[in-house]
C-alpha cells in the first residue's frame, strides 16, 4: 500500500507560522493587559544589545559543537533544550494560571520531550517556546530596531548557509536530538515518529524530511510583538500576513533557484516583513 503523502512542506510550514502567529497575538493582550494593569512601562533596548547577545550565543554553541565530546554534548544539549522548552511553556500558561500550575505543566512538557521526543511533540514545543520568546522580546523593542536586527541576521543567515557554517551546526545539534528547527515529515504518519529515529541530515533521510529553521518563526514573532505595542492588533496583523508571504517567497526561492537546496529562508521573510510594515507606517 503507497504511503499517503502530506502535503507541500510549504502548506506545514505555513501553517506553523500561522499557528505562532496566533499563539503570539493571544499572549501579547494578556502581557499588555498584564503591564497596564500593573503600571509596567518596559525600557526600549538599543539594537545593539540583541544583535551582541545573538553573536555571542552563536560563538559559544559552535565552540561547545567543536570541543565537547559528543557523549558529554548530548547532556549539556538535552539539558539546555528541558529548560528552553520547559521555561516557554511557563511564559504561554504564565499569564492565565497560577505560577505553581504553570510551572508543572511546564516541567512535565518538558519532560514528556526528553523521554517521548516525537516529531509532532517537539514541533509543538518548539512553537510555544519561540511564541514566548517573541512575547517577552518584542516589547522591549522599538519596530525599527526589530527590523535592522533582523536585516543583520538575514545577512548572517545567507553567510552561514553560503559557506556551511549553520549546516554544520545543524547536523552537530540533530546527532543529539536537539535540533532547534521544525522538522516536517513527507508523509502523514511521519509525524509520529521519534525525533532520535530521523537522522535528519543522511541522504536517504533528506528524501523523508524538510526542515525549518526556528529562527525563520522566532524573529519575525519579536518584529509582530513589536508592532503590536507600537501600532495596535490590526497593523501588526498586516505586518504577519507579509511576513507569511515572504515565507512562501522563500519556499519559490528554494525550488527554482536553489533547486532544493539548503537556502537561507530569513532574507525574503524580513523583506516582506518590512514591505508590511513600510505599508502600515505610511499609509
Amino acid at each position: 500500500m503507497k504511503k499517503k503523502t502530506s502535503a507541500h512542506p510549504y502548506i506545514e510550514s505555513g501553517l506553523i507560522l500561522i499557528i505562532s502567529q496566533v499563539l503570539v497575538f493571544a499572549l501579547a493582550f494578556q502581557e499588555k493587559h498584564f503591564l497596564e494593569s500593573q503600571e509596567i512601562t518596559p525600557p526600549e533596548v538599543s539594537v545593539g544589545f540583541p544583535i551582541i547577545y545573538f553573536f555571542v550565543a552563536v560563538a559559544v554553541i559552535g565552540v561547545i559543537l567543536f570541543v565537547v565530546p559528543q557523549q558529554a554534548l548530548k547532556l549539556v544539549l538535552k539539558a539546555v533544550f528541558f529548560i528552553l522548552l520547559g521555561w516557554g511553556v511557563f511564559v504561554a500558561l504564565g499569564f492565565s494560571l497560577p505560577v505553581p500550575a504553570a510551572l508543572a505543566v511546564a516541567v512535565v512538557a518538558a519532560l514528556m520531550w526528553l523521554f517521548m521526543p516525537k516529531i509532532w511533540l517537539h514541533n509543538l514545543l518548539l512553537l510555544v517556546a519561540l511564541a514566548s520568546v517573541g512575547t517577552v522580546f518584542g516589547v522591549f523593542l522599538a519596530p525599527w530596531t526589530a527590523i535592522v536586527f533582523m536585516l543583520v541576521l538575514s545577512v548572517y543567515d545567507v553567510l552561514a548557509v553560503r559557506f556551511g557554517y549553520m549546516m554544520w551546526m545543524l547536523k552537530n545539534l540533530s546527532v543529539s536530538d536537539t535540533l532547534p528547527a521544525f522538522i516536517i515529515p513527507r508523509t502523514i504518519s511521519g509525524w509520529n515518529m521519534d525525533v532520535r529515529q530521523t537522522r535528519i541530515f543522511n541522504e536517504e533521510s533528506e528524501r523523508d524530511f524538510s526542515v525549518l529553521g526556528g529562527g525563520d518563526i522566532g524573529f519575525p514573532l519579536i518584529l509582530i510583538v513589536s508592532v503590536f505595542f507600537a501600532h495596535g492588533f490590526t497593523r501588526s496583523l498586516v505586518v504577519g500576513g507579509f511576513s507569511l508571504l515572504g515565507l512562501a517567497a522563500a519556499y519559490w526561492v528554494q525550488r527554482k533557484l536553489f533547486k532544493g537546496r539548503p537556502t537561507p529562508a530569513l532574507p525574503p521573510i524580513t523583506l516582506l516583513s518590512i514591505v508590511g510594515y513600510l505599508i502600515i507606517y505610511f499609509v
